[in-house]
């Protein structure tokens, strides 16, 4: 732990050490929860502080979605706390869990535990759409007097409640949180906490959680300010971490701002790490084609996974040019993943040929292409099912959008891990990944983006170059505009039109991918749903 400076200037009034921990945290698992909890109330840190302070669900992990209706959970999760409570003596925390309260209902809840008992309950008042299923309305920011100081306690999403005329003026803030991960959240976090240090005069604290759980990220982040607004402490992004922090300090510490990009990169190597451990899984396969998008998810995998854990499948057809496999090639053997190559053309003609009696003299079309697709498809799921791996998804946001992808082709997988980023942010990314030396050929990055399902295929063919395509899908998708609004942004009306018309009515097959790492704050089928018809 970081010692005071005997030498530092201090403010008055303010008395607390506060204990903050930054963990990642198992769903539906108190049990588990409970092992590392103890662990950390018992470390000589946490005993000498006032007050350790955890995220908010530590407890069972969010989101619970519909396992928190279930009585069963309650239950453990109240055996859990029963625990805690027991083994409080001398000593405060707040913890957060559902929690049944009498008279009311099934609680979003902080509690908060001193010397084997329960001095406070605060309840969230300000329900995300999907907890309103489940969790009745709480009261929000409760203020709570602790060691002569009055400190206003709340989840993130309540903190507005601190504007409200019949609160009193708190010593500190301490917020729990347990905040979805977007590009843009940790910005508007830090904002949003020294606004309220501006506006109150008071110290705060604020704490999240980290890790993934399926498609949902959690980037930590956790921090404390004192009443001038100087940042006292400012913890790691993506990182387990635990500090105390003494709220009295005004010498500021050092205080990093990392760049959209490196959260990105670090929030996706989470969610592929947390997404594999928590579901017992460990290997996983990537078909590889030579393009930008198999080679960014083989590289995020072999560095979440270890290379050792990655399998690479190079599946060339006769449309294949010879620099794609040697790309696909050169990838491997950068990150160290062995790989195969199993050519598709005896499989593709084999079935041109069994399908020949039914389609009859048509020409060849789409349905080609898209043969070609799932075959490889299935080539890569095979391979999963029987070597106990799981398959990943390497389509992007710029062709989920536009439902450029064949479905149970190059759509299948267990999960997607680049589909919440613009083809232009997958290129950005590889920039990041390459800033120490070549990762994913250069050549890979320089070439035009084709599916090579046909003689001189290009992606520019059916759509927008990806600089034009990706800025009015993200005024369309992330802005909320609709044709008129983009239109007068100056972008060309045919274009915006088949653009918009595009998205609209490939919904369907969207709903039929595989869940996406959200690292945008608008996310297909998370934040963005629209009806299907």
């Amino acid at each position: 732990m970081d010692r005071p400076n005997p030498s530092a200037v201090y403010l008055p009034f303010i008395v607390m050490n506060i204990h903050i921990v930054q963990h990642d945290i198992i769903t539906n698992n108190p049990e588990e929860n409970l092992k590392w909890i103890l662990e950390e109330l018992e470390t000589p840190e946490s005993k000498e502080a006032l007050l350790t302070v955890f995220p908010a669900c530590t407890l069972c992990g969010s989101p619970l979605f519909g396992s928190v209706a279930y009585t069963d959970l309650q239950k453990r999760a109240q055996a859990c706390l029963q625990e805690l409570i027991q083994r409080s003596e001398h000593r405060a925390f707040l913890i957060g869990m559902p929690l049944q309260i009498q008279d009311k209902g099934l609680c979003n809840a902080i509690v908060f535990v001193q010397n084997c008992a329960i001095r406070g309950i605060i309840t969230k008042k300000y329900l995300a759409p999907d907890e309103q299923k489940y969790f009745v309305r709480g009261e929000g920011v409760q203020i709570i007097q602790y060691q002569e100081q009055s400190i206003a306690i709340g989840f993130y999403e309540d903190l507005k409640e601190l504007s409200k005329s019949h609160l009193e003026q708190p010593d500190m803030v301490v917020c729990c949180g347990c905040n979805v991960f977007d590009y843009n959240k940790p910005y508007r976090i830090r904002y949003r906490m020294h606004k309220i240090v501006e506006n109150l005069n008071a110290s705060l604290v604020f704490v999240n959680r980290i890790g993934g759980e399926g498609s949902f990220l959690f980037a930590g982040g956790s921090m404390a300010m004192n009443a001038a607004g100087s940042v006292l402490c400012q913890f790691p992004y993506f990182e387990q971490h635990a500090q105390t922090v003494d709220l009295q300090l005004l010498e500021e510490c050092d205080d990093p701002k990392p760049e959209a990009v490196e959260l990105v990169y670090k929030a996706l190597i989470m969610g592929i790490r947390d997404y594999f451990r928590k579901n017992g899984m460990q290997r996983c396969v990537v078909g590889l084609s030579g393009g930008m998008d198999s080679a960014m998810v083989c590289a995020l995998a072999a560095q979440a996974l270890g290379p050792e854990n990655v399998h690479g499948i190079l599946m060339p057809s006769q449309y294949s040019t010879d620099h794609s496999v040697k790309d696909a090639v050169d990838l491997a053997n950068n990150l160290g993943v062995k790989y195969d190559i199993v050519p598709i053309k005896p499989m593709f003609d084999t079935m041109r040929e069994c399908l020949r009696p039914l389609f009859g003299d048509r020409p060849e079309d789409v349905t080609e292409e898209n043969l070609q697709a799932r075959i490889r498809g299935t080539i890569v799921m095979a391979y999963a099912n029987k070597f106990g791996a799981v398959m990943l998804n390497t389509s992007n946001k710029s062709e989920d959008s536009m439902g450029y992808g064949t479905l149970y082709g190059d759509c299948n997988g267990g999960i997607s891990v680049i589909g919440d980023l613009y083809k232009t942010e997958v290129y950005e990314l590889a920039e990041y990944i390459n800033r120490n030396g070549e990762v994913i050929p250069q050549n890979t990055i320089d070439k035009a983006p084709s599916a090579e399902l046909r003689p001189g295929q290009k992606d520019s063919d059916s759509l927008p170059e990806y600089p034009l395509l990706d800025a009015i899908l993200n005024l369309h998708i992330e802005e909320q505009m609709c044709f008129e609004e983009i239109v007068e942004e100056g972008y060309d009306p045919e274009v915006v039109r088949m653009v918009l018309r595009k998205v609209r009515i490939n919904e369907w097959k969207r709903m039929q991918c595989p869940p996406v790492l959200k690292v945008s704050p608008m996310s297909f089928n998370i934040d963005r749903k629209v009806p299907i018809s």
